[in-house]
């Protein structure tokens, strides 16, 4: 095997990085996982995930936690009412008698301790935010915020959409996509948000009007996450000159720019048990690649950042992560660079294909007509 007697470091412990330790443990790897969040049981923001079968849930299946996945997936979050601005729902699979549920969700909290829990103690180092690297010997030295270090023959970028590993990789800039989505989490959205807490009903809202889109998620431990989406300026975040740590800016922001939508959605800021978080969308070239490096590949957004709205970040990563655990521990290469290669070349393929979905879908539903193309799309794929 490629990699036996190679110390591999995973640097990111979200749903891609955790996979592909999993895998990689299961093929007796030698494999850390450098996490910036001081412990497991920092709260995990974000709606829930809808993992698709081609991807998120074959990576399970090959790391042998499809049975832990359905223990503790939501059958009801995938269902969705899709409304415009003034609240007049235009489609609602609540109303459905046998909902279809063909693209199981999972909060992201329970998915990543099902990862966790998979993997041998002590193989996760915990408060370990990357800092820098530095060639050493065949591999790298990794240096971290808190001082400490590590070598590894190979490492994984795994370190999301801003990673700042994958500058030693290559130096393919990111494209702006026109959206920037301020996301906000409401807790105890029962208490502090009750009509839209009953209008989400366990599932998803999609809110659409004046080229903007409202997208309210629920999760679990009842906190409903929310996204606005409106087509602004690459550096509107820093030049807006909002405090997003400020309520009442945002709100301020928001009834401003989503003024003649109605009055009910304001009632996402009616509560002090809030916080926000601006989010420029960007994405890579479709025709990006690079030369391999022989000690060096990523994965998920640190590969392939794009905007939300086809639903495939995370199986991209999970994707990503059992494709290259595949090539690192198959014999159909001749060393660990070829194999990187040759994950790289199908990685790239396959991400600018469903970069070109995703902004296609990004560009349809920031539209005139947006709730319309939306229901022939849903139509078309029935």
């Amino acid at each position: 095997m490629l990699i036996k007697n190679k110390k591999i470091a995973i640097v990111g412990g979200g749903p891609g990085g955790l996979t592909l330790a999993r895998l990689l443990q299961l093929k007796d790897a030698e494999v850390k996982v450098y996490e910036r969040d001081f412990n497991s049981d920092v709260r995990v923001q974000g709606a829930t995930l809808d993992l698709h079968e081609e991807s998120g849930l074959e990576a399970l299946r090959r790391a042998g936690l499809i049975d832990a996945f359905y223990a503790n997936h939501r059958p009801e979050a995938g269902k969705l009412r899709i409304l415009d601005k003034n609240l007049n729902v235009v489609m609602d699979t609540h109303s459905v008698d046998e909902y279809e549920e063909n693209r199981p969700e999972i909060d992201r909290g329970p998915l990543r301790n099902i990862l966790l829990d998979s993997l041998e103690p002590e193989l996760v180092v915990w408060d370990s935010q990357f800092f820098s690297m530095a060639p050493k010997n065949e591999g790298w030295e990794l240096t971290f915020k808190n001082g400490t270090t590590a070598y590894a023959d190979i490492v994984i970028a795994a370190d999301g959409a801003n990673s700042k590993i994958r500058s030693h990789i290559n130096s393919i800039k990111p494209i702006y996509s026109g959206v920037t989505i301020v996301e906000g989490n409401i807790y105890n959205s029962e208490k502090n948000t009750p009509k839209l807490f009953e209008l989400v009903s366990g599932g998803k809202v999609f809110a659409f009007g004046d080229e903007k889109t409202l997208i309210l998620s629920m999760k679990g431990d009842g906190t409903l996450s929310f996204y606005t989406g409106c087509k602004v300026d690459e550096f509107w975040v820093r030049d807006s000159g909002i405090d997003f740590s400020n309520k009442e800016q945002v709100f301020k922001w928001f009834k401003n720019e989503f003024g003649s939508w109605d009055s009910a959605w304001q009632e996402l800021f009616e509560n002090d048990e809030v916080s926000f978080i601006p989010r420029p969308q960007y994405h890579f070239p479709l025709d990006q690649q690079w030369g391999a490096l022989s000690n060096l590949t990523m994965l998920g957004d640190a590969a392939h950042r794009m905007p939300p709205y086809a639903g495939e970040g995370v199986n991209m990563a999970m994707q990503d992560a059992f494709e290259l655990a595949e090539a690192l521990s198959s014999n159909n290469f001749s060393s660990v660079q070829e194999a990187i290669a040759g994950y790289e070349r199908q990685m790239c393929k396959r991400a600018s294909e469903i970069t070109k979905i995703t902004l296609d879908s990004t560009e349809m539903m920031h539209s005139d007509d947006s709730i319309t193309k939306l229901i022939t799309m849903f139509k078309d794929v029935d």
